[in-house]
């Protein structure tokens, strides 16, 4: 058996609730890394995560760590209806307002995690708000890096030795030659084995989730629209080799 496919057969992963993101990431969300969904405002990263919390706090807890206000419980409400209280009741929400508070609770988050038990997600949504914020404002910006390298070294810690799967949602801003890059550029991403960036397309509500990055998968995409019950797959580009996306 080829080493990528025993790799895939073998290695867990949870479902995201969202049938594109799973065909994207081989089957699901795997247990063991931190995952980066990225990209500009109202492209659908609290979107995401917001069904990954509805779909895995039906069985097991999820800890949503929420730095922008991005959490709501009315999409989760229109996202899982009549499970909306079990939901919540399986979901503890932290809501830090400094890069001081996130830094604490992200150190403090190993314990939670232990205490709590049956954790099966853990989301940071969004990394580098708290950050954006802290950088325009410090005169000392290695140490800054320094601590935002650190918070989510205590992710990665807790997703290799506990195996639970976190989501990291990340901003973006532009280049000076009009490219998108992440917030935080290579502290993040080093960190994460599993990248995919969100995009919105000209042909509104159309939106394109592109995996840049992943430990046994090439990249590849979905084309899809946020609705009510929450993402719906439009099309599944398996490769952009050759593949012509202008009409997107």
């Amino acid at each position: 058996m080829p080493v990528q496919d025993f790799e895939e057969n073998f290695v867990e992963r949870l479902s995201t609730g969202c049938e594109g993101f799973d065909w994207l990431l081989g089957g699901g969300l795997e247990t063991d890394v931190v995952t980066t969904i990225y990209g500009p405002a109202g492209s659908g990263k609290t979107n995401f995560a917001l069904i990954a919390t509805a779909t895995i706090a039906k069985v097991k807890k999820v800890i949503f760590i929420d730095t922008e206000g991005g959490f709501s419980v009315e999409r989760l409400k229109q996202i899982c209806n009549s499970e909306l209280k079990k939901v919540l009741s399986n979901t503890l929400i932290k809501k830090p307002v400094t890069f001081e508070e996130q830094a604490t609770t992200l150190q403090d988050l190993y314990e939670i995690v232990e205490g709590l038990n049956n954790v099966g997600l853990i989301i940071l949504d969004s990394a580098a708000s708290l950050y954006r914020l802290e950088f325009s404002k410090v005169e000392d910006i290695s140490a800054l890096n320094k601590e935002f390298a650190l918070q989510l070294s205590n992710l990665l810690k807790i997703a290799r030795t506990l195996k639970i799967p976190v989501i990291v949602t990340n901003q973006v801003y532009t280049d000076m030659n009009g490219n998108y890059k992440m917030v935080g550029g290579d502290i993040i991403a080093y960190r994460s084995k599993c990248l995919i960036e969100l995009k919105n397309l000209y042909k509104k509500p159309l939106k394109l989730a592109v995996l840049k990055k992943h430990r046994s998968l090439p990249e590849r995409g979905i084309v899809f629209k946020i609705v009510d019950k929450g993402i719906e797959l439009l099309k599944k580009i398996e490769s952009f080799e050759g593949e012509n996306n202008a009409g997107l």
